[in-house]
């Protein structure tokens, strides 16, 4: 019996009557002396119990001892048949109430304290110990307890501890997880699939390539070796219960795919340059493309570095970092590994220093003239450059301007201002590399224009043709000058800062002026600085040679005399006489004397006058021809013995020709004009005077016959002498 029942205890004697009874609780005795004692059952009332009836002095036997036990009341246990307490709509649930013993109990059940009745979705076994929901729903939702109490009997027990029932308001999905989670797989790599329900438990699972039921009925489906077969779309499903089947819905698809062909990565630089500068960031990325889950490795020369991240950086280049290189990659979970990328040279310069020029010609202006300085870089990188000026960053404005890149400055309309020293620095664009302060260089600007003078050498007033002369313009300051001239105000064609006419003439004869320029600005001359150099230009004398020997000293003497002078002047003159245009080795003189030492054969004779003021020469004299004096001596004596006897000759000849012969016709008579030749003089072809009997060359043509006319009786001869000489 349990807690709380109440027991009746009757001792009987079947004999007579008038007994009175004595009760004993595990042998002692109980104050209780009726036949009938009743026990409000507690723990300690657990005992055997027994009596005697007594009456008079007669005392009965000791009855059978009745051993009574005393319970606690059980408490309900309450739990799940279904395996799940979480479930979703139309899912069936059981739980079952039950107690620690065997007794008839009949149970009575509650949700958040309220008792449940018997529905169309609710029901009982026949003692109420199991709960049966055919069809969840969130109305079922709640605290469920249950209590009991014996069927004819006053025992309740006390109430269960409760189980909570979670009702779902949709049925779950199906999560499908893949390990590694490689889109792109290669041929030996492993696999796996993971299905996941986020709620619940009790799952069985269903999985699906490409709409075919697999075998696997596991949460994970694995493929240790993957292969070209192995590609497909993935899916799975999972499902509970038992009687009752409850599934959820399909999982999202994984398309596996299988690259046959081993990657090969794409390694790039940043900056993408071929060459990098000492201190300069370069950084290297590593990719495998439409793949992940690679852990990179990096080789320099071939030696494998510490860094295994996809990028390697290299915060400062320095020289020692040039080299050659190239990654591969690792699945961080397949082990698999990649090819090696292409090999990319890294090579590291210095710096170079920037190189300041001038590209004006000069460094030292004038007011408003224009300057360009440039700036530039031994290679051809993308440099943008910054210029200075005293230390000063130089800054664009209406005199000062930048080529795009800042390359060149220019000064439009140079002033005082712009004086100083100039330097520039570069630095590449959109990188980290500053070049050092170049060298500098230092623009004068003056505060004039500048003066220029004329000059003439020589200087003299008067120059003669033939004289050489050379006008020199010149300015005081800077370079880069181009020059002007000018002719009785006529531009000459000369641009030289010398204006030399080698050779004058007459018509050289003028006013001559000057003009500097240079870059877009003309520097003209001043008017109270420099004036026109006035050249007078005058014929330059004459020389003259004349022959001093007379005709009838040369079959006196061996010498002949010539004499030099300078026509139309009356100045005092010294004389050099010249051999074959080769000048004579002899004190200057106005005579000169040819003989047969110094003239073997026919020369050549000239000479010029000189002096030691303006004109220093005079034009050299026409050449004077000569002959051997000796031998024409000797032959001229020959050609004179042999006129001589010719003439005899002739007159004897003519009287006996005029004895011994008849009178001729008149036509056949001579012409008394030509029998004697002419000693009258004349001159030859070149106005030399030719003496009588002329001779030709060496010899004489005498007793030249004419003509001959034979008659019947007699002849006719006629004779023409012509004697030929010439001296020079």
């Amino acid at each position: 019996m349990y807690t709380g029942e109440t027991v009746k205890f009757t001792c009987n004697v079947d004999i007579a009557s008038g007994w009175s009874y004595q009760w004993y609780k595990d042998g002692k005795e109980l104050s209780e002396t009726s036949e009938t004692i009743s026990i409000s059952l507690q723990p300690s009332d657990k005992s055997k119990y027994s009596c005697v009836a007594i009456r008079g002095q007669t005392t009965t036997d000791y009855s059978e001892e009745i051993s009574q036990n005393v319970l606690e009341i059980p408490v309900p246990s309450l739990t799940r048949k279904t395996q799940w307490l979480d479930v979703f709509p139309d899912e069936s649930v059981q739980l079952s109430c039950g107690m620690s013993d065997s007794s008839e109990w009949i149970y009575t059940w509650r949700k958040d304290g309220q008792e449940v009745q018997a529905n169309t979705h609710v029901s009982f076994d026949s003692n109420g110990a199991t709960l049966f929901i055919k069809s969840a729903s969130a109305a079922h939702a709640g605290q469920y307890t249950c209590s009991a109490n014996l069927k004819g009997r006053s025992v309740n027990s006390i109430i269960s501890s409760g189980i909570k029932l979670t009702v779902y308001d949709k049925k779950p999905s199906a999560t499908l997880i893949q390990d590694p989670d490689y889109k792109t797989m290669f041929p030996g790599e492993s696999v796996s699939f993971n299905c996941h329900i986020n709620v619940s438990i009790g799952w069985e699972y269903l999985w699906y390539k490409d709409g075919t039921k697999l075998a696997e009925t596991g949460n994970k489906y694995t493929i240790k070796s993957v292969g070209t077969t192995n590609q497909g779309s993935y899916q799975c499903q999972a499902k509970r219960g038992t009687d009752q089947t409850f599934s959820t819905a399909s999982s999202q698809a994984i398309s596996l795919a299988i690259q046959n062909n081993k990657p090969k990565p794409v390694m790039t630089q940043q900056p993408d340059v071929d060459k990098v500068y000492n201190g300069e960031p370069v950084s290297f990325s590593c990719k495998v493309e439409l793949t992940s889950g690679w852990e990179y490795s990096w080789f320099k020369d071939g030696v494998k570095q510490s860094i295994k991240s996809n990028i390697f950086t290299i915060s400062a280049v320095s020289l020692s970092d040039s080299g050659t290189y190239d990654c591969m990659a690792t699945r961080n979970k397949t082990m698999y590994e990649t090819m090696h990328s292409d090999k990319r040279i890294l090579q590291v310069s210095e710096i170079p220093v920037p190189s300041l020029t001038r590209k004006t010609q000069w460094l030292d202006v004038f007011p408003d003239e224009s300057v360009q300085l440039s700036c530039g870089m031994s290679d051809s990188s993308e440099w943008i450059y910054t210029w200075r000026k005293d230390g000063q960053e130089v800054q664009a404005n209406t005199h000062v301007s930048f080529d795009s890149n800042g390359a060149t400055l220019f000064i439009k309309s140079a002033s005082a201002a712009h004086a100083g020293p100039y330097t520039c620095s570069a630095k590449i664009k959109g990188r980290s590399v500053t070049s050092i302060i170049s060298s500098g260089l230092k623009l004068i600007v003056y505060d004039t224009k500048p003066r220029v003078t004329l000059m003439q050498n020589p200087s003299d007033n008067v120059l003669h043709t033939g004289d050489s002369v050379t006008f020199s313009c010149h300015i005081n300051v800077s370079t880069g000058w181009e020059y002007l001239w000018y002719k009785d105000g006529v531009k000459l064609d000369e641009s030289g800062n010398n204006h030399t006419i080698p050779s004058v003439l007459t018509k050289d004869t003028g006013k001559y002026k000057c003009q500097t320029k240079r870059g877009r600005n003309t520097l003209t001359l001043n008017s109270e600085v420099t004036e026109a150099v006035n050249l007078n230009i005058k014929e330059r004398p004459q020389a003259d040679v004349s022959l001093l020997t007379g005709w009838s000293e040369v079959f006196s003497t061996d010498n002949l005399v010539l004499k030099c002078v300078v026509k139309e002047s009356e100045e005092a003159w010294n004389y050099t006489w010249f051999k074959e245009d080769q000048p004579i080795d002899e004190p200057p003189t106005e005579k000169y004397t040819v003989t047969p030492q110094n003239n073997p054969e026919q020369s050549l004779y000239a000479c010029q006058g000189i002096r030691n003021k303006r004109p220093f020469t005079s034009k050299p004299s026409d050449n004077y021809k000569t002959k051997n004096l000796l031998l024409k001596r000797r032959l001229l004596l020959s050609i004179l013995g042999c006129i001589f006897f010719g003439i005899i000759a002739v007159f004897i000849g003519c009287i006996v020709l005029r004895i011994t012969r008849k009178p001729a016709k008149d036509e056949y008579r001579p012409e008394e004009t030509e029998l004697f030749f002419s000693m009258s003089p004349r001159k030859d072809g070149d106005g030399m005077l030719t003496p009588p009997l002329a001779a030709c060359g060496f010899g004489c043509h005498f007793l030249k016959c004419c003509r001959y006319r034979p008659t019947t009786d007699s002849f006719r001869v006629i004779f023409k002498i012509t004697v030929h000489e010439t001296i020079y």
